[in-house]
C-alpha cells in the first residue's frame, strides 16, 4: 500500500474512531478494553479472510498478517465475547413488526394508516406479531414496544405511536444497533472500495454546508417524513418477494437491508 493510501486510511480510521470513542467514554469503557477488542477483531477477520481465500486458517498465518505473537493470536481466537445476539434478534423482529403494521393492508384503516389493533382475535396485534416476529410471544413484543414508547395499549386496543422502532429506553439494545447498523455500512463501503463499478452497491448521501440554523428543524422533519415513506416502500417490496415458510423450500434465503441516517453539525455540538 503506497504512502498516500496509508495516509488516507489513517485519516479515515481516525474520523471513524472519534464518535466511537465518544460512545465508549459515555459508557465507561477504558482504552484497555477497546484495545483487547481491536486485537480480537484483527484475529477473527484474519481467520475469516484466510478461509474465504481457500487457504489454511492457521495461527501462524494470523500472526504473520496481524503482527501479533502466535501465543496472543491463539488466545484471542479462543476468546469468546458476548455479542448481544439476543438483543439484535429482538431489535430486528421489532422492526419487522412495526414496518408490517404500516404496510400490510390487514392492519391499516380506510385511509391506509396503521389502525388500532385488538390484542387478540382476527387481524389482531397477536396476528401481526405471530406472522412477522417468528416465535416471539405477542405479550413479550408488546412489552418491548411499550418500553420504547413505540406503542400504547389501553381499553381500545394497541395503538402505534411511532412508525419507526428505536429502543431509546433500552440502552443495551441501542448499543447493539451501533454494532449492527454501522458494521453494515462499513461493509458496504469496503465492498465498493474493492469492486468494479458494475458490482458496487448503492452508497450515496446529499449534503450542503450553507444551511441557516433556522431551517434545520424544517429539513429534519422533511427528511424524517420522506425517509420513513421510502423505507416503508422498500419493506412492502421485500415482503412481496420473501421466501415462504414452507419446510420443503430449497431456495437459500438472503439477508438484505437499506439504511438511512440524518446528520447535522448541531448533533456534535449537543453531545459535547
Amino acid at each position: 500500500m503506497d504512502n498516500e493510501t496509508q495516509s488516507a486510511l489513517r485519516s479515515a480510521i481516525y474520523r471513524l474512531l472519534r464518535p466511537l470513542v465518544r460512545v465508549m467514554l459515555h459508557h465507561g469503557m477504558a482504552y484497555g478494553s477497546f484495545a483487547e477488542l481491536a486485537r480480537k477483531a484483527f484475529v477473527d477477520e484474519s481467520l475469516e479472510q484466510l478461509r474465504r481465500g481457500g487457504k489454511r486458517a492457521t495461527i501462524s498465518s494470523v500472526a504473520a498478517m496481524t503482527g501479533l505473537t502466535r501465543k496472543e493470536a491463539s488466545r484471542l481466537a479462543d476468546f469468546d465475547i458476548d455479542e448481544g445476539l439476543d438483543s439484535d434478534r429482538r431489535y430486528n423482529r421489532a422492526v419487522r413488526v412495526i414496518t408490517a403494521w404500516t404496510a400490510d393492508p390487514r392492519f391499516l384503516d380506510t385511509k391506509k394508516q396503521p389502525r388500532t389493533l385488538s390484542l387478540q382475535g382476527e387481524d389482531s396485534f397477536e396476528t401481526l406479531v405471530k406472522e412477522y416476529s417468528g416465535d416471539v410471544p405477542y405479550a413479550a413484543m408488546l412489552s418491548t414496544l411499550q418500553a420504547s414508547g413505540t406503542v400504547v395499549s389501553d381499553a381500545q386496543g394497541v395503538r402505534l405511536l411511532d412508525r419507526a422502532y428505536l429502543p431509546t429506553q433500552t440502552p443495551v439494545d441501542s448499543l447493539n444497533i451501533l454494532g449492527n447498523d454501522v458494521a453494515e455500512l462499513i461493509t458496504s463501503i469496503d465492498h465498493n472500495l474493492v469492486h468494479e463499478r458494475g458490482q458496487r452497491v448503492f452508497q450515496r448521501k446529499v449534503s450542503n454546508a450553507s444551511i441557516p440554523g433556522d431551517a434545520l428543524d424544517a429539513f429534519r422533519a422533511l427528511s424524517n417524513q420522506k425517509s420513513q415513506e421510502l423505507l416503508e416502500e422498500y419493506h412492502a417490496w421485500l415482503s412481496d418477494h420473501q421466501i415462504g415458510a414452507e419446510p420443503d423450500s430449497l431456495e437459500k434465503p438472503h439477508y438484505v437491508s437499506v439504511g438511512i441516517y440524518y446528520y447535522d453539525d448541531t448533533i456534535d455540538e449537543g453531545d459535547t
